[in-house]
C-alpha cells in the first residue's frame, strides 16, 4: 500500500507563488507517474500536473508556462512549483500515483488547500 502525503498549501495573493511538495512511502515500487490533480467547489477533479519515472510530463493547458512539476532524487517526492497564481486556481490540490500512465490513478493522497485572494 502507498501512503502520499502533501503539503505546501496555503493562502497567497494574486501574481504570487506556492510550491506543493508530495511524499510517497510504503511500497511505492509500482509508481511509475506522480503528480496532481484538483478539484474546486461546485467542479470535476481535474488534472493539473503529472511526471513519470522517466521524466515526460503532462500539463493542462490552464497552468502551462506558470506551474512546473518536477521529481526529487529519490523518485518517490514529487514538486510543483506554481507561479502567477490566479483566483481560479484556487482548489483543494490532491497528490497522485499511477502504477502505468499519468492520466490512470491508483492512489491518492488527502489534499492541500490552495487559495489565491487578495
Amino acid at each position: 500500500q502507498v501512503q502520499l502525503v502533501e503539503s505546501g498549501g496555503g493562502l497567497v495573493q494574486p501574481g504570487g507563488s506556492l510550491r506543493l511538495s508530495c511524499a510517497a512511502s510504503g511500497i511505492t515500487g509500482n509508481i511509475f507517474a506522480m503528480g496532481w490533480y484538483r478539484q474546486a467547489p461546485g467542479n470535476q477533479r481535474e488534472l493539473v500536473a503529472g511526471i513519470t519515472l522517466g521524466g515526460t510530463t503532462d500539463y493542462s493547458e490552464s497552468v502551462k508556462g506558470r506551474f512546473t512539476i518536477t521529481r526529487g532524487n529519490a523518485k518517490n517526492t514529487v514538486y510543483l512549483q506554481m507561479n502567477s497564481l490566479k483566483p481560479e486556481d484556487t482548489a483543494v490540490y490532491f497528490c497522485f500515483g499511477g502504477h502505468s500512465r499519468i492520466r490512470k490513478v491508483d492512489c491518492w493522497g488527502k489534499g492541500t488547500q490552495v487559495t489565491v485572494s487578495s
